[in-house]
């Protein structure tokens, strides 16, 4: 397993629970060191019993160099370059490291979000490096679909989506998936698959954006939206999601740009939704940034302001292309008095945190940016003026 990360680790977990021996490699020392223990670097419910378990039992152990194998996961990052360009270094530079330990018969799946084309390119790196094995071993693209939160069980149930780069290589990571997935495998090419995962993604983001648009709508009338979107779905056929701070995450919040980037004429209404996802939270900013002017005018001082989560969504540790986090900082960097809350992390190394109950004591606006279950139900000084980005209260 190429990455040790929030897919990689439960999905070496997962397969190595299922008696078969894996070697999760990963490039931070501190996080093989920490598998290697028995212990987990991130928070996901149910991981580190099972981490503990595996590792206990021998099947999953960690390491900074890969081993020869029957079957390669690669599962690292696919962030962006200038002008939301995937990069795809990490991709390339793992299929390199694992080359020379390539045998014939070996399976190599690609689980990264990537560009369509991208399990192609893998085939080409290899073959170009390792001509001997051409027509002797197996390339697919497997997208995984896990929510943050819940990735153990949801990696076992849900269906997944595979193609080759021929029909041998999707038979061949068919056979493989059946190891330890219940839910339905679907058979197609590596370019379906991969452009699969984007879609999905970009689906989301597009219903979600309709959901901030009209957030902001209803700031701007008066009406409140979480008592319209709620009136609105008794329509049998009508399903509006809920508003937030912005998109967040490595999925929903970066997979519409790789379609954009390939296709920038003919993915307008991506592009939009991705755009006003973004402005969202822009536009959070300024409500806040507006509420603090208003208290300094009133009290002849700055205000204190609490972000009440940064995480990207409820319940998780997961900072990444989190608009929560994006709203706290900018606050700060623009010289207001911030309070950092998120009841999810222990420490970060660029700020320091505050616990709710400090908060609660010390600020003189509360920002509910992610909808933590310790939010819910809060009881709050009524001096406080709160704003609620993500329907704590409603």
């Amino acid at each position: 397993m190429m990455g040790l990360g929030y897919i990689g680790l439960p999905t070496a977990a997962l397969i190595a629970s299922k008696g078969i021996y894996v070697t999760g490699v990963d490039i931070h020392q501190h996080v093989v060191d920490t598998i290697n223990e028995g212990k987990i670097h991130i928070v996901e419910p149910d991981l580190d019993g099972l981490v503990h378990h595996v590792v206990k039992q021998g099947y999953l152990k960690a390491s900074k160099i890969p081993v020869e194998a029957d079957v390669y996961l690669i599962a690292v990052p696919t962030p962006f370059k200038g002008n939301h360009v995937p990069d795809l270094s990490y991709v390339e530079k793992a299929v390199k490291n694992i080359i020379s330990t390539l045998q014939k018969g070996a399976l190599v799946i690609l689980e990264s979000t990537s560009p369509v084309g991208t399990t192609h390119k893998i085939q080409e790196i290899i073959f170009e490096e390792r001509p001997d094995l051409k027509d002797e071993i197996f390339i697919a693209y497997c997208p995984e679909r896990v929510l943050p939160g819940n990735v153990i069980y949801e990696l076992e149930q849900n269906d997944r989506a595979i193609g080759g780069i021929d029909e041998a290589s999707t038979e061949k990571a068919v056979w493989f998936y059946k190891h330890f997935v219940k839910g339905e495998l679907h058979k197609t090419n590596s370019q379906t698959a991969e452009m699969c995962k984007l879609v999905e993604n970009s689906s989301r983001d597009v219903q979600i954006a309709f959901a901030n648009e009209l957030s902001m709508i209803c700031d701007k009338a008066n009406i409140n939206v979480w008592e319209l979107i709620r009136l609105a779905n008794k329509h049998p056929r009508v399903n509006i999601l809920q508003p937030g701070t912005g998109v967040g995450g490595h999925c929903i919040a970066v997979d519409p740009w790789f379609i954009v980037s390939e296709f920038p004429q003919e993915s307008k209404i991506i592009r939009s939704a991705r755009e006003i996802n973004n402005f969202k939270t822009e536009w959070a900013i300024e409500k806040v940034k507006n509420a603090a002017l208003q208290f300094k005018i009133k009290n002849g001082r700055d205000a204190i302001i609490a972000c009440m989560g940064l995480v990207f969504k409820p319940n998780i540790d997961d900072l990444r292309e989190s608009p929560a986090l994006h709203v706290a900082e900018q606050l700060e960097t623009d010289g207001f008095k911030v309070l950092f809350v998120e009841p999810n992390l222990k420490a970060h190394g660029k700020f320091n945190l505050t616990s709710i109950t400090e908060a609660k004591i010390t600020c003189d606006i509360m920002v509910f940016l992610v909808a933590h279950k310790e939010f819910k139900g809060l009881n709050t000084n009524p001096n406080i003026h709160i704003l609620d980005f993500c329907g704590v209260l409603k």
